[in-house]
């Protein structure tokens, strides 16, 4: 998270006075599931905040050359879906960083109530000062970070520190499209002034000048279309979303966010972007 503008203004957007564990035992209990002993299953519709959730998780884990044993780092960690989804599917150990107190806070809580405490961790920090020292992990990721983040060269470069030679970064991410920023609220962001999209070749560019080399680079904006489009056909037949988390973490002005991000999804004002990256040896 940023450095180089009021945090407060971030960690406001996102926590909202509090609340969030009780919001997610209420959601938890309508949906007939005991809040102190959730499957990572059953969190999954909450717990993964970034754009169409789980699904977006799996095909990054599609993705990520990572191991047994290693040592993962989920730089804007958010209450930990997909931490500890990852830690579970590659049998390693996940470390979380986010700004938002009430985030890690919750994180934590939910990882002792899935029993996943020794394999999962997270802090409060900023992503633009990792609190670690140089070489410690042998992967890294954002999902749906960096659009609070206004100065990329200096994430990329943190991210590039810490891994060890030889190591990975995968970014899914919403970049900046064609045409005119898009309407605020969205999920991100409550104004322009704490959102900073960039473009998909100004991401490339600073990967590379960070130290990285990029192995791949991809839009992911039709599988968001259909994403969509699936979440609304469940809808009108009465179902719930497979995504819930924006409603979860925003209240009353999620559905205001979630149509401008589909709007502006729609209308070409924002490109998600999937990367993997390697730090050269």
């Amino acid at each position: 998270m940023p450095t180089n503008h009021d945090a407060a203004t971030i960690t406001a957007h996102y926590s909202r006075g509090g609340g969030l564990l009780e919001r997610l035992a209420q959601a938890l209990q309508d949906d007939g599931v005991d809040p102190q002993c959730p499957t990572l299953e059953q969190l999954a519709p909450y717990d993964q905040f970034h754009g169409r959730g789980v699904e977006a998780t799996e095909e990054a884990a599609a993705l990520m050359p990572a191991r047994p044993g290693e040592r993962l780092l989920d730089i804007g960690s958010g209450i930990g879906g997909p931490a500890r989804w990852l830690a579970r599917r590659f049998r390693c150990h996940v470390t979380g960083i986010d700004l938002t107190d009430e985030f890690c806070a919750v994180a934590r809580e939910l990882t002792q109530r899935t029993g996943m405490v020794s394999s999962v961790e997270f802090v409060v920090g900023d992503a633009l000062a990792l609190p670690w020292p140089d070489a410690g992990f042998d992967g890294a990721y954002t999902m749906n970070v960096s659009m609070n983040i206004a100065d990329k060269a200096r994430l990329h470069r943190e991210a590039h520190r810490v891994l060890r030679p030889g190591g990975w970064l995968l970014l899914s991410e919403i970049a900046r499209g064609a045409g005119p920023e898009p309407d605020y609220p969205t999920p991100w962001a409550a104004s322009a002034a704490a959102s900073f999209l960039a473009t998909p070749q100004q991401t490339r560019d600073s990967l590379v000048a960070a130290g990285f080399e990029v192995l791949r680079f991809e839009s992911t904006r039709e599988h968001a279309l259909a994403f969509a489009a699936r979440s609304r056909e469940a809808v009108a037949r009465g179902e719930k979303p497979p995504h819930r988390a924006v409603m979860l973490m925003h209240g009353d002005v999620a559905a205001a966010a979630m149509r401008n991000s589909a709007r502006a999804l729609f209308e070409g004002r924002v490109e998600p972007i999937e990367v993997l990256a390697r730090k050269a040896r």
